[in-house]
């Protein structure tokens, strides 16, 4: 069985904690590091638990350079899953591969899996196997599974018979072309293709097991019992794997406690991965700059950058390298300055657009984080004075809160 996740180096404390997750349970299993950025010191000195390192320079990328640079990071990272698939079956003659996203763990065996795969030849994981059933639910989960893609791809497996290849083939020509966050053009990343899966090829394997990809969108319809240490049960039925789906952004923490109240030690989980990330160096390591977010003069490289540069071809075939600056009069990043920075036409006025809609966005994750401290000190300031009250009524015990949990 061959494993692997894609990331960017400030990633590596999570792909550590699921490669080590995976061995505790399969020690077998062979894990693959594919790396979207420059092999940082410390993932030389100590490889493991990773059985190899792909970076992203040892895939058949045509125009390498080009390339990278139309993509985001996510995009980037999702953009090379198609060619990892490949070069692992390539390089390894492997009979199985799964990919898993870098925010997952492997929380039991994946017999079921195995099994599963030996009876299909491709295997995907559905963000929702049940109708919801309120209002509220279907907003937050459904309608956004039909605008990100009716199956996660934080999972896919493959059985490499001739149509798990077929599959494989063609989803990665798919997202070698077209793998961006463009919803409103009908894509997200290397999720919205595989909707067409099913249509296209004849052994697709759907999983539905309560245990498996199990994260927020999925749990009004799964409780969590059990303990981390007797082992978490999905609906009565040991949990395979855990998708922390959100987990930096702040939306996995605000909808596990919109969806996840019913099981407490979902929450206990949480606070387990965040100090299995810390213990592999998340706060150090997490804030590791990608290589490809910046131009070759150390300036930061936009989405309006890369969208641009995507869209239009004399672009492309005027810029080969759109990294590289030091040839003024050949340099994407020089033309872009004197051309929509400082310039004027519609690039300039969508320039000007995207800029102020990152402003927006940004401001709104200032004013939540704003709301998020205010509310915790209405809390706190109103807890001491309850615990002010209480201490002057002799025999009477100051209230306890869960606050913080």
């Amino acid at each position: 069985m061959h494993v692997f996740t894609s990331i960017t180096a400030n990633y590596l404390p999570k792909a550590r904690v699921l490669a080590h997750s995976l061995k505790k349970f399969h020690p077998e299993a062979k894990f693959h590091l594919v790396l979207s950025d420059e092999v940082p010191a410390t993932l030389k000195q100590e490889p493991a638990p990773f059985d190899s390192i792909i970076t992203i320079n040892e895939l058949p990328i045509r125009d390498r350079e080009a390339w990278i640079f139309k993509h985001t990071l996510v995009e980037l990272c999702t953009a090379v899953k198609g060619f990892a698939f490949q070069e692992i079956v390539k390089r390894h003659k492997a009979a199985k591969v799964f990919y898993f996203d870098p925010d997952m763990v492997i929380m039991s065996r994946l017999d079921h899996l195995l099994e599963k795969l030996d009876q299909s030849s491709v295997l995907l994981t559905p963000h929702q196997t049940q109708p919801e059933t309120n209002l509220e639910a279907i907003v937050d989960n459904e309608i956004c599974s039909l605008k990100h893609g009716v199956y996660n791809l934080g999972f896919l497996a493959i059985r490499t018979s001739p149509e798990g290849l077929r599959f494989i083939n063609w989803w990665a020509d798919r997202l070698a072309e077209f793998c961006y966050d463009d919803i409103p053009g009908g894509i997200f990343t290397d999720q919205r293709w595989v909707d067409l899966a099913p249509g296209f090829f004849e052994d697709i394997g759907i999983v539905r097991h309560p245990g498996c990809n199990v994260a927020t969108w999925n749990l009004t319809h799964r409780t969590a019992t059990g303990s981390l240490k007797e082992g978490i049960k999905m609906n009565g039925i040991p949990l395979i794997f855990y998708h922390f789906s959100g987990f930096d952004s702040g939306a996995q923490e605000a909808m596990l406690k919109k969806y996840g109240s019913s099981s407490p030690v979902l929450f206990e989980l949480r606070d387990w991965y965040i100090a299995e990330c810390e213990k592999f160096g998340q706060t150090d390591q997490g804030k590791i700059p990608c290589a490809y977010n910046l131009f070759d003069n150390k300036v930061p490289i936009a989405k309006h950058h890369r969208v641009l540069y995507r869209k239009r071809k004399d672009l492309q075939n005027a810029f080969k390298n759109p990294f590289a600056t030091a040839e003024k009069n050949s340099s994407y990043y020089n033309w872009y300055v004197a051309n929509v920075e400082n310039g004027s036409g519609t690039d300039s006025e969508e320039h000007n657009l995207m800029n102020l809609q990152q402003q927006v966005k940004d401001l709104r994750q200032e004013l939540s984080l704003i709301r998020k401290n205010w509310l915790r000190w209405r809390i706190s300031r109103t807890y001491s004075k309850l615990v002010k009250h209480f201490r002057k009524q002799p025999g009477t015990a100051a209230p306890v809160t869960n606050e913080g949990r």
